[in-house]
C-alpha cells in the first residue's frame, strides 16, 4: 500500500483523532511555508548578485564595441580639427598626411597597451582600475603617480586657457562675418577690426557661473550636446572647404613641401628660414593635440560588459575609432589645405578665408562656443574637486569664512573664491596670449609624450613584467624616446611661435 498523503485529513478510529496525524497535518505545511520564506531572501540575493558586476556595481555594465567607439569618436573630434589645415600647409602634401597617419598608428598602439592595464592581474577577473590615474597607481605607484597628476592638472589648466582663446575668437568671428556681409551688401569698405578681449571676459563670466554648479560635468545631456556641436562645426568646415575647391574649378592648392621660405602670408609677413623650421615643429604639436585622448580611454573601457574581456573589446573599439577619426581629420585638413593652399588659416572657421555664406559661418562658430562652454567645465571640474578635497584634508574643521547663503542656496566661500580666481587667471592669461595655433601646439606637446606614450608604455612593461633589455623592452623604450623627441620639438616650435607673435602683439589693445 502506498504511504498516506501528508495533505489528507487524519485517520479516525472510533471518533478519536490520531494526534500524530493532526500534528503532521497542521505542522508540515507550515514547515514548507517557512522553508520557502527562508529560501526567498537567498533567491533575491542570488538575483541581486546576477545583476552586479564582479566589483559589486549594479546594474551591470552594458557597453559594447560600438558604444565604446562612439564615445571615443565624440570625445576626440573637437576644436583640434580646426588647425589641421594650417598644420598640413606647413608640412605639405607629402609629409603632412604621412605625419597624421604616423600619429594615428602610435595612438592605436599605445591605446592597446593601455587597454591591457585596465585590470590588475588577470585580464578577465583582476581588480579594475576605474581611471587613468588608478591604472598608474596600480601599475607604477610611488613618485610616478604624483608626476602623472601634476602633468594631468597642468594640462587641464592649459586646456582651459586654450578653450577661452578658441571661444573668444569664434565669438569675434561671428561679429566680423556679419560686418563683412553688411559691408558687401552696402558696397562699403570696412576692415571690420575687432578685439577678442571683450569676448574673453564674457566667456569668463559665464564660466564663473557654471563652475559653481556642483557636478556640472556629470549632467547627462552635456556630452550629447558637445558631440552634436563638434560634429556640426567640423562638418561645416569640411563642406565649406569642398565648396571652395569646387569654386576653384576642382583645382587643389598647396605644394608638395608646404609653405616655402620667402612665402608672403595674407598678413604681409614673409616666411624666413627660421620661421619655416618653427612652423613645421609647431605643426607637429597641432596634430598631436588633435589626437590627445588617451586620458579618457580607461574610463570608457570601464563601461564595457564582460565577457569577453574588456581589453579585447577595447582593442576593436580603438581600431574603429582611430580609423574613423583619422579619415575625418585627413578630409578636414586636406580639404582645407586644398581650398586655401599655403595660406591656409590657423583656424579654419575664423581665419576668414570664407566670408559667405555668413549665416553658415555664424552657425559653425556658435557651435564652437556652445561646445567649449561645456567642455571647459568637463575638463576643469576634476581640477576643482582635487583642490577642494586637498583643502578639506588640510583644514578638516572647516575653512575660515565657512558657508554663505543666497536665498535658499548655500555656497562654500572657499569654493566660490577658488573657482572664481581660477577662471579669472585663465581668462587673463588667454588675454595676454591669444594665439590659438601656438597654444594648441604647446598643449599637444605637453600631453602627447607623457600621457599618450610614456605612462602607457611604462604601465604595460610593469603589468606584463617585461624583462629589462629584452627585445620588447628595447622596442617600447625606443618608441617612447622617439615620441619624447617629437614632443620636445613641437614644444620648441610652439614657444618660438608665441615669441614671434608677441613681437607684434600689444596685450589688451591689439585687434584683428
Amino acid at each position: 500500500m502506498l504511504p498516506r498523503s501528508r495533505t489528507l485529513p487524519p485517520r479516525i478510529h472510533d471518533s478519536v483523532v490520531v494526534v500524530e496525524d493532526v500534528r503532521r497535518y497542521q505542522q508540515l505545511p507550515q514547515v514548507e511555508t517557512t522553508t520557502k520564506r527562508q529560501q526567498q531572501p537567498h533567491l533575491q540575493l542570488e538575483k541581486k548578485i546576477s545583476e552586479e558586476d564582479d566589483d559589486g556595481r549594479a546594474p551591470k555594465r552594458t557597453g559594447t564595441v560600438w558604444t565604446a567607439s562612439s564615445h571615443i569618436i565624440t570625445a576626440v573630434i573637437g576644436s583640434g580639427v580646426l588647425s589641421l589645415a594650417w598644420a598640413i600647409a606647413q608640412l605639405g602634401w607629402i609629409v603632412g598626411p604621412t605625419v597624421m597617419l604616423l600619429f594615428a598608428v602610435v595612438i592605436y598602439f599605445t591605446s592597446n597597451l593601455l587597454a591591457d592595464c585596465y585590470r590588475t592581474g588577470d585580464p578577465s577577473t583582476g581588480r579594475r582600475n576605474y581611471t587613468y590615474m588608478d591604472a598608474v597607481k596600480a601599475n607604477l605607484g610611488g613618485g610616478k603617480v604624483k608626476l602623472c597628476g601634476c602633468i594631468q592638472y597642468l594640462n587641464l589648466l592649459g586646456v582651459a586657457i586654450g578653450y577661452t582663446i578658441a571661444a573668444s575668437i569664434s565669438m569675434m568671428a561671428i561679429q566680423r562675418s556679419n560686418c563683412f556681409h553688411h559691408a558687401a551688401v552696402t558696397n562699403t569698405k570696412n576692415p571690420c577690426h575687432a578685439s577678442s578681449n571683450v569676448y574673453m571676459i564674457v566667456f569668463g563670466v559665464v564660466q564663473v557661473f557654471f563652475s559653481q554648479i556642483p557636478d556640472f560635468d556629470q549632467v547627462w545631456w552635456l556630452s550629447i550636446l558637445a558631440a552634436i556641436m563638434s560634429f556640426t562645426y567640423s562638418v561645416v568646415g569640411l563642406a565649406l572647404g569642398a565648396a571652395r575647391v569646387a569654386d576653384n574649378g576642382g583645382k587643389f592648392g598647396g605644394s608638395a613641401m608646404g609653405v616655402a621660405v620667402g612665402f608672403v602670408t595674407s598678413s604681409g609677413a614673409m616666411v624666413t628660414p627660421a620661421q619655416k623650421v618653427w612652423r613645421n615643429l609647431q605643426a607637429l604639436g597641432d596634430i598631436a593635440f588633435a589626437y590627445s585622448y588617451s586620458i579618457i580611454l580607461i574610463e570608457i573601457q570601464d563601461t564595457l560588459r564582460s565577457p569577453p574581456a574588456e581589453s579585447r573589446t577595447m582593442r576593436k573599439a580603438t581600431a574603429i575609432s582611430v580609423v574613423v577619426t583619422s579619415v575625418f581629420y585627413l578630409l578636414c585638413g586636406c580639404m582645407g589645405y586644398a581650398a586655401f593652399g599655403d595660406d591656409a588659416p590657423g583656424n579654419l572657421l575664423t581665419g576668414f578665408g570664407f566670408y559667405e555664406p555668413y549665416w553658415l559661418l555664424d552657425i559653425a562658430n556658435m557651435a564652437i562656443v556652445v561646445h567649449l562652454v561645456g567642455a571647459y567645465q568637463v575638463y576643469c571640474q576634476p581640477l576643482f574637486a582635487f583642490v577642494e578635497r586637498r583643502a578639506e584634508r588640510r583644514w578638516p574643521n572647516g575653512l575660515r569664512g565657512g558657508d554663505c547663503s543666497i536665498g535658499s542656496v548655500r555656497l562654500s566661500v572657499f569654493r566660490v573664491v577658488w573657482r572664481t580666481c581660477f577662471v579669472a587667471v585663465t581668462t587673463v592669461v588667454a588675454m595676454l596670449l591669444p594665439f590659438f595655433n601656438d597654444v594648441v601646439g604647446i598643449l599637444g606637446a605637453l600631453g602627447f609624450w607623457p600621457l599618450t606614450v610614456y605612462f602607457p608604455v611604462e604601465m604595460y612593461i610593469s603589468h606584463r613584467r617585461i624583462r629589462k633589455w629584452s627585445t620588447t623592452w628595447v622596442g617600447l623604450q625606443a618608441l617612447s624616446m622617439a615620441c619624447l623627441v617629437v614632443s620636445i620639438a613641437a614644444a620648441v616650435g610652439s614657444i618660438a611661435g608665441v615669441l614671434l607673435d608677441l613681437k607684434s602683439y600689444r596685450p589688451f589693445t591689439s585687434t584683428s
